[in-house]
């Protein structure tokens, strides 16, 4: 819809938050409880819940973010998810905006003061506003920000079915940005989108080995001809902290998730074509099994043993293991 530049109008404070609140009231979100350090506390009303537009990590993407679970009142696996934000930290030359603890202590009272028992933590930190220019601002502070919200969801039937995925065109990322869970998703998000346009639930990278890489948001595994669980390796894909804890509990109870044994390492996209089972792995989506690939089916083309283990080992790990934080509602 256009609209002739003179009759625009110039909002005040109140039109302006009436007009913020109609935009949520189009929106489906499940936004509870916001944190940032820029307001200097947390807020419940999604409008109020934004960020200056010269903010680094809105006009240059240089940001990092990272997610953890609430699950029947407890945080699920903050601390290794807290590990890998600093590391990525890090590598994007970000500030942090205090201690370690002092941001775990934020993302639990945050958790607190949503009231929710259950739903997902997204956290970011940014260079700070100031500037339009390429580099930070002089003197920027660090923004740290807080989310509590209802989650990622997925179709039931990608757990009932499975899901068909597709190799996409485009490119993996650079190993130093893959292994970075900064916010610029640019070739994620185009490779998911090019899969729904073909009819496919999502899609896989490639690397320029013709080994696998990962999904969009997610890690990919598969299950050998003997049992074998096999995960790429790390040094080129992010280090998902599902699928590293799966692994963990794979190798300590074999049994139970239903394998011969586990292995980190290259996988071939012919081998893993030919994999018994193969596995999308991740905090939002746990554990799905994938049935086609491209035009090949994988296993009988119907979800397998290893992937409904795995989901019930991880679902017991984040209601009864020692990975798991109370919130002082």
């Amino acid at each position: 819809m256009t609209t002739d530049a003179r009759t625009l109008p110039l909002l005040d404070e109140r039109q302006m938050l009436a007009e913020l609140r109609a935009l949520r009231s189009r929106q489906p979100v499940e936004y509870w409880a916001f944190y940032s350090s820029q307001l200097k506390g947390i807020v419940t009303d999604p409008a109020l819940m934004v960020l200056p537009f010269d903010d680094h990590i809105v006009h240059r993407g240089h940001g990092i973010f990272d997610t953890a679970a609430i699950v029947a009142g407890k945080i699920y696996d903050l601390d290794a998810h807290l590990d890998r934000f600093l590391l990525s930290a890090d590598r994007s030359k970000l500030r942090l905006p205090g201690s370690r603890e002092q941001m775990r202590d934020i993302i639990i009272q945050t958790t607190a003061a949503s009231g929710r028992r259950d739903g997902s933590i997204r956290y970011w930190l940014s260079s700070g506003p100031g500037s339009l220019e390429l580099t930070p601002a002089r003197g920027a502070e660090p923004g740290f920000f807080v989310m509590i919200f209802a989650g990622l969801s997925y179709p039931e039937r990608w757990y009932t079915e499975g899901l068909r995925v597709m190799t996409t065109t485009y490119p993996i990322k650079a190993p130093l940005y893959a292994i970075t869970k900064a916010t610029n998703y640019l070739p994620n998000v185009l490779m998911q989108m090019q899969a729904k346009e073909a009819g496919f639930d999502n899609g896989v990278f490639i690397d320029e080995n013709g080994n696998v890489g990962e999904s969009s948001n997610m890690n990919v595994a598969f299950v050998t001809r003997k049992g074998v669980l096999v995960h790429p390796k790390f040094d080129h894909i992010l280090s998902g902290c599902t699928s590293l804890r799966l692994l963990e509990l794979a190798r300590a109870q074999p049994d139970r998730a239903a394998i011969a044994g586990v292995e980190v390492r290259d996988v071939a996209v012919a081998e893993a074509r030919a994999s018994r089972e193969m596995l999308l792995l991740g905090s939002s989506i746990k554990v799905a099994p994938i049935i086609q690939w491209d035009e090949q089916v994988i296993g009988d083309g119907k979800p397998g043993p290893v992937s409904r283990a795995l989901l019930q080992l991880l679902e017991d790990d984040m209601r009864s293991s020692d990975r798991l934080i109370p919130v002082p509602y």
